[in-house]
């Protein structure tokens, strides 16, 4: 184990250097800190796009459904997929040029200071449970890997995002999630290509699979499957595409670059929908009795087939090299979260209050609120994912399910409908969330999946599995139906004459459909971001280089050789492109 704690170690360390790098950079300004003051990178935004949708929970309950049920668990990620299809099509560019520096601000403009506010708390409250569970996730791994508490895995986890996020802002935040892809790629794609060979190939991987590889187990009706991934083309399309993740757009530094990032995650979630699962589908077959390998973990046992995986096919140092993947994936989503609640409560309750009070109001001060907010954030992060530490009854796959479709959906749907649905009375978004608080209610505690098979009288009753998924397309199709409904149909309430932010509404329409276009200061931030990232890409590299010393054989040595090389070959790219000359052409 000591070769992985000294990965661990590593990671660790590179992840604190990039803090430190990027520190200068979110000094000058609240905008700098909360958004990068909008100078990024598509391929910085990208990269940061796609980690938003990417954490702990895909090597832990995405993997233990993948183990326990075959192709499914993809459809959830396809839908990902499709969502930022639709950001390079629609929305991304559009986010972009609502000329924002917080999602919150994008709401005010479109809807008015009340439904700012009321959506800031909401959001902030949100976030604070979704980052629980990415937190959880991680912990409830990492827990069985090194055979430590996961209180105190949780605790120091979240206390090195504190500092990233703390130290170094939006950049420090963004250029983090670039390194963690390049690492959470070259480990897929290794971890992919061993299970592959060592279970015969793809053919053999499905021919083996315990039960259907394509329907699963405990799936009596195919139409249910079909359905799920319908309903969830609409779920993720909800949740993803919306003004509060906006945030994720709003640091490119054009329109195109804001496009050329949606489609850059949606590749990269395109191609991982099927790379990330390789490993877990193999083991299936390879490692039947992997959920038995940790019953401490209750439910959840089958979440850490990735790491029986990992200890059986992958060279020594891999584990390590995966919790680094892990700790990656999870950082990028808490880092993001408190950078995002702190531009929230900071300009949208803060600044606000602060105004009306004619008290200071100066950028120095709102960035020392920013930094103290972040931190204070990420200790309520760390209090959430120690509670839901104590939930062993509900698996991290049915944690996650629950949490984004009864309270995330009600949240989000004002805020993707608001954007086609221009004249909605004052009371009509956050009435809306009450609704669809409501819908939720009802289709988790009375129509039930077995209300409804009695209903339409069937004789078979539904699997537990077929349960599950039918209650997730009633609460997504009960939001569809009624909650959104509720929201379009509010505009036949709609009074020109009693409302007062129509000036600021229709200016908000007129951006909205405005390309934004970089200023000419913008090629020295370009060469700042390539330079420094190449620096951080190499070191990277160098780092897995070293791995192949770990006594392994040859194969096990050259798969961190094969690594290694991917990664330096991009840092060295980027410190080529950051010449000044390049960076005129290339910008």
């Amino acid at each position: 184990m000591l070769y992985e704690y000294i990965v661990i170690a590593g990671y660790f360390t590179l992840v604190i250097g990039i803090g430190f790098a990027f520190k200068k950079m979110a000094a000058n300004s609240t905008s700098d800190y909360f958004r990068g003051g909008g100078r990024m990178l598509w391929w910085m935004v990208g990269s940061t796009a796609f980690m938003a949708q990417f954490s702990a929970w895909t090597f832990t309950g995405g993997a233990g459904k993948a183990f326990t049920d075959g192709f499914s668990i993809s459809l959830v990620f396809f839908a990902n997929t499709f969502a930022y299809f639709c950001g390079w099509a629609f929305f991304a560019a559009r986010f972009r040029q609502m000329r924002v520096d917080t999602p919150t601000e994008g709401i005010k403009r479109r809807f008015g200071h009340q439904n700012e506010l009321f959506f800031s708390w909401a959001l902030i409250a949100f976030s604070f449970i979704n980052a629980g569970v990415w937190l959880n996730a991680l912990g409830v791994f990492t827990s069985v890997v090194f055979d430590a508490d996961v209180s105190t895995t949780i605790i120091a986890t979240g206390l090195t995002v504190l500092f990233v996020s703390v130290l170094s802002g939006a950049w420090g935040v963004v250029a983090s999630d670039f390194v963690q892809t390049l690492v959470v790629a070259v480990i897929s794609v290794a971890c992919a290509i061993i299970a592959l060979i060592n279970v015969g190939g793809p053919t053999a991987m499905i021919e083996n699979f315990p039960v259907d590889f394509v329907m699963g187990p405990d799936m009596n009706y195919g139409i249910i499957l079909v359905a799920t991934f319908v309903f969830f083309l609409a779920k993720q399309m909800i949740t993803i595409m919306n003004m509060h993740d906006s945030f994720r757009f709003l640091n490119a530094k054009d329109s195109d670059n804001a496009r050329k990032a949606a489609l850059l995650a949606m590749v990269l979630m395109g191609v991982g929908s099927i790379i990330w699962f390789i490993p877990p589908w193999t083991s299936a077959t390879l490692y039947p009795d992997a959920a038995a390998a940790y019953p401490e973990l209750g439910n959840k046992a089958a979440d850490a087939v990735y790491l029986v995986f990992t200890r059986n096919a992958m060279p020594v140092g891999t584990v390590g090299l995966l919790l680094a993947g892990l700790f990656a994936a999870t950082m990028s989503s808490m880092d993001s979260a408190l950078n995002k609640n702190s531009g929230i409560f900071v300009r949208s309750i803060y600044q606000p209050f602060l105004t009306k009070r004619n008290k200071d109001v100066s950028d120095k001060h709102m960035l020392t609120i920013s930094q103290i907010v972040s931190f204070i954030s990420g200790i309520l992060v760390i209090a959430v994912a120690l509670f839901f530490k104590s939930l062993k009854e509900l698996s991290l796959f049915d944690l996650m399910m629950n949490v984004s479709t009864m309270i995330q959906v009600p949240l989000l749907i004002p805020l993707i409908f608001g954007l086609f649905i221009k004249k909605t009375p004052q009371w009509a978004p956050w009435a809306t969330v009450i609704v669809g608080l409501f819908v939720s209610w009802f289709a988790a505690n009375i129509f039930t999946p077995q209300v409804l098979a009695d209903l339409i009288g069937m004789e078979q009753e539904f699997t537990r599995r077929e349960s599950i998924d039918i209650n997730l397309m009633i609460t997504i199709g009960g939001h569809l139906l009624i909650t959104a409904s509720f929201f379009c149909l509010s505009s036949l309430f709609y009074s020109e004459q009693k409302d007062q932010h129509i000036a600021e509404r229709e200016f908000f329409f007129k951006d909205l459909e405005t390309p934004f276009i970089a200023d000419f200061e913008q090629d020295e931030f370009d060469r700042q971001q390539r330079s420094k990232l190449g620096s951080m890409v190499m070191y990277m590299g160098v780092g897995v280089f070293a791995m192949m010393l770990i006594p392994n054989p040859m194969w096990g040595r050259l798969v961190f050789v094969g690594c290694a090389l991917t990664i330096l070959a991009v840092g060295f790219l980027l410190k080529r492109s950051a010449n000044p000359k390049k960076a005129l052409s290339t910008a």
